[in-house]
């Protein structure tokens, strides 16, 4: 069977559709993936040797009568360049992670009458979400509590796919299950190749246009491209692992796949004091491209041991040496901390439209498994004896973490890459 994945924007949408993507594979479907020409997702992509269609997307900046006019323009053109790829392509199902970046696919893949599945992975679902739910014929949800905010004939509570690492020994547990064979089983080769002038020049001659940002992800004005991403270059990250201490309590510290400059600053000089006082500490620091060398500095110069990233792929590595966590509330976060039964303080982005961080915050504390802090009353000193509590409070951080993992009731990848599977009409062969 051949699906397509349209899990642009930010890793958030990313990693899932990777996770459920991978799965897909291994139970011998073609997968091709749909992206947004974002920045930064080439990152997230790192690994991926399938066929990526990319078609420039952008999110509503502003409700003014110019910007709205614009808006539409670049939705239409979407809707259009997507609708090309996918009769080149011809998936027999499309799977739609959210955000901006499905709105083109989904609307191209109902105009060809290819049928839709959904992934709401916050609490409360997103605008894109809410609009192309109409067009689904399955709507996947993260959250139980997500119920209470989304009503379609066919909601089904998958979980929140989590990414694997195959250095770090996971692997998705579905992969065993023997699948009926095509004669496209194998891994995928580029399908729908980029043939303008400008995809062929070398990387770096490539240049801005006002159609978006030409990078190694080819030309997003030119009705989809495709391409290969470079495999992953682990070095570093492996050489900052060495710098930890061994059996030591240590902080996971994450602000989101950009990093959050105010997290960044006040959990960095809160570690500095807990350093003085308590001595043993390790820290786990994924500040974002923008603070990691500052933050790294900070930390080389206290004496502190740290692994610090601007962005890391072995996250599975990150969470089984974490004790705590000091982190955003995004769904993937959130599902990967349940996952890896890591208890964390929740610090929710504050200026999300619909507060979708705060509500899943909400879920994870009602279950016990993390505290809540707004950020516009996170401060140092509070910060410092929270941590130090936590330290000396074993029994309670050993109750958040079993509180974590008993939210975890199945396997997410396996549920949602079924119910793809279902909606697309695949029959199951079983041993």
């Amino acid at each position: 069977m051949k699906i397509g994945i349209a899990c642009g924007g930010t890793s958030g949408h990313i990693f899932p559709g990777l996770a459920v993507a991978e799965a897909l594979r291994r139970r011998g479907h073609t997968v091709v993936l749909w992206l947004a020409g974002k920045p930064g997702e080439d990152l997230a992509l790192a690994g991926w040797v399938g066929t990526v269609v990319t078609v420039y997307a952008r999110g509503v900046s502003s409700h003014a009568p110019r910007a709205m006019i614009a808006t539409c323009f670049r939705l239409v053109r979407a809707v259009l360049q997507c609708r090309q790829s996918m009769q080149r392509f011809s998936p027999d199902v499309l799977l739609a992670m959210g955000s901006y970046a499905s709105i083109g696919p989904v609307l191209a893949a109902r105009w060809l009458n290819i049928p839709v599945v959904l992934h709401e992975a916050n609490v409360i679902p997103g605008r894109a979400i809410r609009f192309l739910s109409r067009w689904a014929e399955a709507v996947a949800v993260g959250f139980e509590e997500t119920r209470q905010h989304l009503t379609h004939r066919r909601l089904v509570v998958t979980g929140m796919p989590v990414r694997q690492h195959e250095e770090s020994g996971n692997q998705t547990p579905d992969a065993g299950r023997q699948m009926k064979q095509t004669p496209n089983a194998q891994r995928p080769t580029p399908n729908i190749e980029c043939k303008t002038e400008e995809c062929k020049r070398p990387r770096s001659e490539r240049r801005t246009t006002d159609a978006g940002t030409q990078s190694e992800i080819g030309n997003p004005a030119q009705r989809g491209t495709s391409r290969q991403p470079a495999p992953p270059v682990a070095g570093s990250e492996i050489e900052n692992w060495g710098a930890l201490a061994p059996s030591v309590f240590t902080l996971l510290v994450m602000g989101g796949s950009r990093g959050a400059h105010r997290l960044n600053e006040v959990v960095s000089q809160a570690i500095l004091r807990l350093h003085r006082e308590v001595n043993s500490l390790n820290v786990i620091h994924l500040a974002g491209p923008a603070d990691e060398e500052s933050i790294r500095q900070v930390y080389q110069q206290a004496g502190v041991p740290h692994a610090v990233f601007g962005f890391l792929h072995d996250m599975p590595r990150a969470y089984r040496q974490a004790s705590l966590a000091i982190c955003r509330s995004g769904a993937s976060t959130c599902a990967e901390l349940s996952c890896y039964g890591v208890p964390a303080l929740l610090v929710p982005y504050p200026f999300a439209i619909h507060q979708h961080q705060a509500a899943n915050a909400d879920a994870l504390a009602s279950a016990g498994s993390a505290d809540i802090c707004d950020e516009q009353i996170l401060n140092v000193d509070w910060l410092v004896g929270y941590v130090a509590g936590l330290m000396r409070d074993t029994a309670r951080l050993a109750h958040m973490r079993t509180a974590a993992l008993q939210r975890v009731t199945n396997n997410p990848v396996a549920t949602l890459a079924e119910l793809v599977e279902d909606v697309g009409g695949w029959k199951h062969v079983e041993r």
